[in-house]
């Protein structure tokens, strides 16, 4: 304990002023007190329903569709105007391990499988959600994010209706093998 003024401070060194009035016996001053304020408060049908707590939120953010792809196969199409930075949605599936996503890609055609972790994978091969046909761009106009072992997308810039959404897949099981068919201008070629 520090010495202050010849007597031992019970607060430390850093006594606040109040304190130090208290210790010499002089009277504190009032704190200030809030009053209520007039503040209009919304009917209870014009508030917004909030999310329930531990509740699934929706997969997609934004109107999507899959259909065919100038790129490969499926493609996902923005229904709606998606603006820069927002998230667009998750991809959805099942959570297997990173050595049985491995073993169900092999001799897959199409592989809808994301590795969120060293030892998780999700596998969205039965899932409903349209993310799932995401194609590879080398100019995409969106970005796979892995949180919390969740698979998300968010717009890199404006997207309009009617546009495909890609994102690049970075490392991939394909290994530099298949030819990208993307079409960008700073195409690497391979995939």
């Amino acid at each position: 304990m520090a010495k202050l003024g010849g007597e031992l401070a019970r607060h430390g060194p850093s006594m606040g002023g109040l304190a130090r009035e208290r210790q010499a016996g002089r009277k504190s001053r009032p704190m200030p007190r809030l009053t209520a304020l007039d503040l209009p408060v919304p009917p209870p049908e014009a508030a917004a329903p909030a999310a329930a707590r531990g509740q699934p939120q929706p997969a997609l953010r934004f109107a999507l569709r899959a259909g065919p792809s100038r790129i490969d196969g499926l493609g996902v199409f923005a229904e709606e105007t998606i603006p820069a930075r927002r998230k667009i949605g998750e991809m959805r599936g099942e959570s297997i391990s990173v050595r049985e996503a491995r073993r169900r890609a092999k001799g897959r055609a199409r592989v809808h499988i994301v590795e969120v972790s060293e030892t998780r994978a999700v596998d969205a091969t039965d899932s409903p959600e349209p993310l799932r046909n995401i194609n590879h761009s080398c100019g995409p106009n969106a970005v796979l994010r892995i949180r919390q072992g969740r698979v998300e997308f968010y717009a890199l810039r404006d997207i309009a209706p009617g546009e495909e959404i890609t994102c690049h897949y970075g490392d991939s099981h394909h290994e530099g093998r298949l030819t990208c068919r993307c079409g960008a201008p700073n195409c690497s070629g391979r995939l």
